[in-house]
């Protein structure tokens, strides 16, 4: 193995270092352009953030009293994962408006950058001719 090699395939570090900063260079401005916000957290008309709490509450109060409880850690897992999983549910992602040049260009960035990075791990030693 050499400097030069990538992936275990001899040749492509030219072809990795220059996607890989396309691709960086496309995803930041890609999430540069992207606005995350979150709203309310219902169900049946109510504020269900409370509820979700409950398995979490209950969990760390049989590990507080036993903190090899199994059913313990199995709550707190359990809510804890509620709970991540409602604040991602209750994401909402927008575009920013944006020029199609722009877009085009992000867009391009990045797909051209993670192509590259693709064809670098390929072996770029020529066929053995038989």
């Amino acid at each position: 193995m050499s400097v030069k090699d990538v992936g275990g395939t001899p040749g492509g570090i030219g072809e990795f270092v220059i996607g890989f900063v396309m691709a960086a260079v496309g995803f930041y401005l890609l999430t540069q352009r992207v606005q995350v916000t979150s709203g309310g957290w219902y169900m049946w008309g109510y504020n269900a953030f409370g509820l979700s709490l409950v398995p979490f509450l209950i969990g760390v109060g049989l590990l507080a009293f036993n903190g090899k409880s199994f059913v313990g850690w199995l709550l707190t897992g359990t809510g804890l994962a509620i709970i991540v999983a409602g604040v991602l549910m209750n994401l909402r992602i927008y575009f920013v408006g944006t020029s199609l040049w722009d877009t085009l260009m992000i867009l391009g960035l990045l797909a051209f950058g993670l192509g590259l990075l693709a064809r670098s791990l390929r072996s770029h030693a020529p066929p053995v001719q038989k």
